[in-house]
């Protein structure tokens, strides 16, 4: 990517002192993307504004009848914690370039913390939460309530954004749900939040979440579809 004004934060500035920022991009078993998907309507987030860049695949979200923008941003002044929520896959030609922009916007707003939320798959499925930190000292706020992610890789923007907050000496978090597969799986979502109620101290209920959860599941394979076929149009003008 040649020019970084390809991407940007289009948002009003919060009204929050030193939020968290959560961040969820669909990615194995839409873990992160669910979790975030169920703050947006369980806790009617305020919306903020939007990350734009031309490079985002051309799919508008439907939500009762209005057309919502793929990457959208919310604020919870209840729980103080801003929301970067997408329904789209990012291409990696982009991935650094999404990342080096939410970081420097988290440092605009004076961001105490950015939690990168996403999946994991693993032949176990004990839905498990896994961790990790860009710094060290980040592991006495986990430890206790996930498991250390020691040895591994995280792919994709979840890994992306964690590279860019070690590049600027930026504090993040990594938080990944256990689930088996590439199928879309609220219930490692629901322990997702779990986690998050544990390390932040909040009290999110998620009964909602699992009650629905067969019905987010075809809801959301139905939407990750959609996104990727448009990504391959993207990467495979060929196959237009």
């Amino acid at each position: 990517m040649e020019e970084s004004a390809e991407v940007e934060i289009i948002a009003d500035k919060p009204s929050l002192k030193n939020p968290v920022i959560l961040t969820s991009f669909p990615g194995i078993g839409l873990v992160g993307t669910i979790a975030t998907g169920y703050f947006i309507t369980e806790l009617q987030l305020e919306s903020l504004g939007i990350l734009d860049s031309k490079a985002i695949p051309p799919v508008a979200t439907l939500f009762e009848g209005v057309v919502l923008p793929p990457i959208r941003i919310y604020e919870s002044k209840e729980l103080n914690f801003l929301l970067i929520h997408s329904d789209v896959p990012i291409i990696p030609q982009i991935a650094y370039e999404i990342s080096r922009v939410i970081v420097d916007w988290a440092k605009e707003v004076n961001a105490r913390r950015i939690f990168s939320l996403a999946g994991i798959a693993t032949f176990e499925d004990k839905k498990r939460v896994f961790g990790a930190v860009t710094h060290k000292e980040l592991l006495e706020e986990i430890k206790d309530h996930v498991e250390i992610f020691r040895t591994g890789t995280i792919s994709g923007i979840a890994g992306s954004i964690l590279n860019e907050c070690v590049a600027v000496k930026f504090p993040g978090i990594a938080l990944l749900g256990e689930t088996s597969g590439f199928n879309p799986d609220p219930r490692a979502s629901a322990n997702l939040i779990g986690a998050l109620n544990r390390i932040l101290g909040w009290d999110i209920k998620v009964e909602r979440l699992l009650q629905e959860a067969e019905f987010i599941e075809a809801q959301m394979q139905k939407l990750a579809e959609q996104a990727v076929q448009e990504v391959r149009k993207e990467e495979f003008p060929m196959y237009r």
